[in-house]
């Protein structure tokens, strides 16, 4: 096979392997996701600053009823208590289906329950009690704002064995890069440090400019923005209105090259175009 369709390939089987982030709360987003994605594909919602957990039960329930697998995150920082959190968890397990969930720290400053992070609600046990048979918890390509790297890799050793001890199954999601030497990079080191765990690369899906570069700053992507926008204001914006298609394509060739990576799909976040990156989705590999 030509080495362009081996690629072709590696790419399709990433990207239907993978996941998408729906942050619309209208209902009416349903029908163009049955349209346009792979039945059965893992749809993220992301938990919302200020607003309740239950919040997101209908779209949970909507999209369990469409077939697809939702994931909602959780934010240990913003659960309220832990009965509160056994309540919601009891919800969306057995009338939703929900098997497995994104735990997040949560951006707020001020913790409002019993839980000051994600190892924390990770450590409580409750997930495992309530039925969820997954968690997915976040890696850091560029390093986090707030967080030194020896803590990012203590931490994440910790869940590690924590979802271990509790028979969990564990994924990692990467944050998001503007440069693809670096995803991979992290991937690599990844694939030494935790050979065994699963990692979905987040990548930026199709949107404008403004909510991308709003978007990073709010991530703290600041290694691949600052060399962007060391090029120039246009330069970076034409930047970010390129598809994700370098990227996938950079992602490809590491995992034809490296048998032993651990990388078995993507992660894409829409930033609120959801249609847009759902179209991506469709035109570029699922048809593939």
């Amino acid at each position: 096979m030509p080495e362009s369709q081996s690629l072709g390939k590696i790419a399709s089987e990433l990207v239907i392997n993978g996941s998408i982030e729906l942050s619309i709360e209208s209902l009416e987003v349903i029908p163009l996701a049955k349209r346009l994605l792979p039945f059965g594909m893992a749809i993220y919602l992301p938990k919302m600053l200020r607003r309740p957990l239950e919040d997101n039960l209908p779209m949970i329930n909507a999209l369990h009823v469409a077939g697809f697998d939702p994931v909602p995150h959780i934010a240990a920082r913003q659960v309220a208590s832990a009965s509160a959190l056994r309540s919601y968890l009891d919800k969306v397990v057995n009338e939703s289906g929900v098997h497995r969930v994104m735990v997040i720290g949560g951006d707020n400053p001020h913790v409002a329950g019993p839980f000051a992070d994600s190892a924390a609600l990770i450590g409580s046990g409750i997930l495992a009690q309530a039925g969820i048979h997954e968690i997915d918890v976040a890696g850091y390509p560029e390093g986090h704002p707030r967080i030194p790297l020896e803590v990012l890799n203590s931490d994440l050793d910790t869940k590690l064995n924590m979802a271990a001890d509790q028979g969990l199954g564990i994924n990692i999601i990467t944050q998001f890069s503007f440069a693809p030497s670096r995803i991979v990079e992290y991937c690599d080191e990844l694939a030494h440090h935790a050979p065994h765990v699963p990692v979905y690369v987040g990548l930026a899906g199709p949107t404008d400019a403004v909510s991308l570069l709003r978007f990073a700053r709010h991530c703290g992507v600041s290694e691949s923005l600052r060399a962007l926008s060391s090029l120039g204001v246009k330069a970076a914006v034409l930047a970010c209105h390129t598809s994700p298609d370098e990227q996938v394509e950079v992602l490809a060739r590491y995992c034809a090259g490296h048998e032993a990576s651990n990388v078995i799909g993507l992660h894409v976040f829409s930033f609120g175009g959801f249609a847009r990156s759902a179209e991506w989705v469709d035109e570029k590999y699922h048809h593939a």
